[in-house]
């Protein structure tokens, strides 16, 4: 009769999947005449699968009558004593064995300390027939690599989660609807402990949460897995900030981290089993992040938003002395820390833009970008497009990959540097200039952009690693390009861009769409003249830490500033000269939202200080009049007439011993004075 055991065997081949790899190279080697290596060394993060597939490869030795011993690691003393007493032989005996032997050694980190020993005393003793598995949380010591002779005695292989083929069988060999695979692992990433704890949920409850801050008790299970031993609450920290941002170094953990001892933690982390090493720095798998991130979220927001913080400092201190790719690098980092987003995950990928480079336009670049655009956008576009390439050459910017044609490209559009028969070869450049026209004209020395035609060779303006860099390389822009007042983005696909341009502060205007072809684009804009780059920054550093959309609006768009012609600016100062003691009048003016009062007032909601700002703006620029021999006059003027006034002006004029026609005419000329130092500061 069959026992237990065996049945329970059976049971866990059935659910066995993939590891094709690993169980290949396994029977190559134990079917080989002679041992090809004589470790095969297994490492992987906890839950990942590494006693799964060790218990699968022993049921293949069953299969193949070779003998094996099975050593778990957990239930040993670290000693060479315990560990000889725990194998059933005698050294002698194992030395002489003639037949094909396999050692498999689980949880191997449990006995670390025993790595020495092994290397150099216990396994070379054993027969050239013993092929030793040992399998683990951590690679292999660098002794491993660096000794000659082992180097070509050990294979390594690193685990890794289950790709989505191997995830569909698994799911399917658990019963779980075909229609909830997709979902399941988007949310586990393929990582085996999280999919079979998913589907043991799912068996029980057919109401599921698949939202990783919605499954405590799953969180709570990977994470223990993730996280054994940690030193210390600096070490614990540690792991916080690299899961936070999007890539780890030494600086800036030194940034998050109040510890002299960075460098020893930095080797800390980067020993771990779930974290992996890159160009750049270190990063935690994708799983192991998102389960870090929902304990901190959980645990501790105050320290999830400090840790936000501290990144976003560093990240600020070095915006500004990066150039060209590191500079998009640490935009990219920047970005990074609003992942948490639902508005903005799914439209950013992090990892995969390092092989794209951002260049000039070449000549040999047209026909290319010309074949590009006509496949996504059609013939008329192209010919708008030919039109830019001749008039702004200066104004596009290539993205290259190792492939010759480029692998997307932007053109932008400068409408402030176009002749108004430029503009009108262009449907979009004709809406964007006639919105300015209609309802925020440009003043002197402001310029406004479309970001005209933007996308990627092989998916348009889909979401991918070019479109990503695409629009950092918009941020960058914004960001140097100075007297920028107002930029345009048209999209293809409206819905799509929807909740992550609004989270990113640029606003819907339909006035703005237009049609090419048949082909209708919605477009987007920002007026940063109300909201600067640094306030843009500041805002985004508000919605940074909010999970939802509709937590991140912006409080100041109830009151949004006003942008004034000069015309109507010099106006409203003339307005608030005359009325400088009322402050019921000055209430009404456009002045009270303007730039130079917003920088000033810190309660944007108290209409008394917005009031009291104004007044002493306008007082400021009177007496700095004084500065001036040519001025003082008119200062004297403004200074009997408005600051505090006589009862008349013809008694002003008396009191200034004035012509009353000259007095007039230094009234008139002092305010237009005083008007045009307010608007310098409005514009500057």
């Amino acid at each position: 009769m069959s026992s237990l055991a065996a049945r329970l065997a059976a049971e866990r081949n059935r659910k066995f999947v993939g590891r094709e790899q690993e169980i290949s190279v396994f029977k190559d080697a134990i079917s080989a005449t002679e041992l090809p290596f004589n470790i095969l060394y297994i490492y992987g993060p906890g839950g990942v699968g590494k006693t799964t597939l060790l218990s699968h490869l022993q049921n293949i030795c069953r299969e193949d009558n070779i003998e094996f011993i099975a050593l778990e690691s957990r239930n040993l003393e670290p000693t060479p004593d315990s560990f000889l007493d725990s194998l059933n032989y005698s050294l002698a005996s194992l030395a002489a064995k003639d037949e094909r032997l396999v050692i498999f050694i689980d949880n191997y980190e449990k006995i670390s300390v025993l790595d020495d020993w092994l290397r150099e005393e216990f396994l070379p003793q054993l027969s050239l027939n013993t092929l030793v598995v040992l399998a683990g949380r951590n690679s292999p010591h660098a002794n491993w690599r660096s000794d000659p002779g082992w180097q070509s005695l050990i294979h390594i292989l690193p685990l890794r989660n289950l790709n989505n083929q191997e995830s569909f069988s698994y799911l399917s060999k658990r019963n779980i609807p075909a229609t909830q695979h997709q979902k399941i692992i988007d949310f586990t990433y393929g990582y085996p402990l999280a999919l079979s704890l998913v589907a043991d949920v799912l068996t029980q409850e057919q109401e599921f949460s698949l939202q990783i801050d919605a499954a405590p008790d799953i969180i709570k299970t990977l994470l223990e897995r993730f996280i054994q031993d940690v030193p210390t609450p600096v070490h614990r920290l540690a792991l916080q900030a690299c899961a936070v941002v999007r890539i780890t170094t030494e600086a800036v953990l030194g940034q998050m981290l109040d510890s002299p001892d960075i460098a020893n933690i930095f080797e800390w982390l980067r020993g771990l089993s779930f974290i992996e090493s890159g160009q750049l720095g270190l990063f935690p798998h994708d799983l192991a992040r998102e389960v870090l991130i929902a304990d901190l979220r959980w645990r501790n927001p105050d320290l999830y938003t400090r840790l936000h913080q501290l990144a976003r400092n560093y990240y600020s201190s070095h915006l500004g002395q990066a150039q060209g790719q590191e500079k998009h690098r640490i935009l990219f980092d920047y970005m990074f820390l609003h992942r948490d987003n639902t508005a903005i995950r799914p439209r950013f990928i992090w990892g995969e833009h390092s092989s794209l480079q951002t260049d000039s336009l070449r000549e040999t670049d047209k026909d290319a970008i010309l074949e590009i655009l006509s496949k996504y956008e059609g013939k008329e576009s192209g010919k708008i497009a030919t039109h830019w390439l001749k008039k702004q050459p200066q104004n596009v910017v290539i993205f290259r990959d190792s492939q010759p044609q480029p692998a997307g490209f932007t053109i932008m559009v400068a409408l402030h540097e176009a002749s108004l028969e430029d503009i009108k070869a262009d449907p979009g450049a004709i809406a964007a200039w006639e919105y300015l026209q209609n309802y925020t004209p440009l003043r002197p020395q402001e310029g406004a952009t479309v970001f005209r035609f933007w996308m990627a060779r092989d998916t348009y303006q889909a979401t991918s690693p070019t479109q990503s860099l695409i629009f950092v390389n918009f941020v960058q822009y914004f960001q140097k390009t100075p007297g920028l007042a107002y930029t345009f983005l048209p999209c293809a696909d409206v819905e799509a861009w929807d909740a992550m341009l609004t989270y990113f502060d640029l606003h819907r205007l339909p006035a703005a769409d237009f049609t090419v072809a048949g082909c209708k684009y919605g477009v987007y804009g920002h007026d940063w003249r109300i909201v600067s780059p640094g306030e843009w920054q500041q805002l985004l550093a508000q919605k940074e830490v909010n999970a939802s959309v509709e937590t991140a609006n912006n409080p100041q768009n109830s009151q949004p500033l006003l942008v004034l012609s000069q015309t109507a600016f010099i106006e409203a100062v003339k307005s608030g000269l005359r009325n400088f003691n009322r402050a019921d009048v000055l209430q009404k003016n456009p002045l009270i939202r303007s730039r130079i009062v917003e920088e000033q007032v810190t309660d944007k909601g108290d209409l008394g200080e917005r009031v009291a700002t104004l007044q002493q703006l306008i007082q400021q620029a009177v007496e700095s009049l004084q500065l001036s021999p040519r001025d003082e006059k008119l200062y004297r003027v403004l200074y009997r007439t408005y600051l505090h006034p006589a009862p008349t002006q013809e008694q002003a004029a008396e009191l200034l011993d004035l012509p009353f026609s000259t007095y007039r005419r230094h009234l008139k000329a002092g305010m237009v004075r005083v008007a045009n130092i307010l608007w310098q500061k409005e514009i500057n």
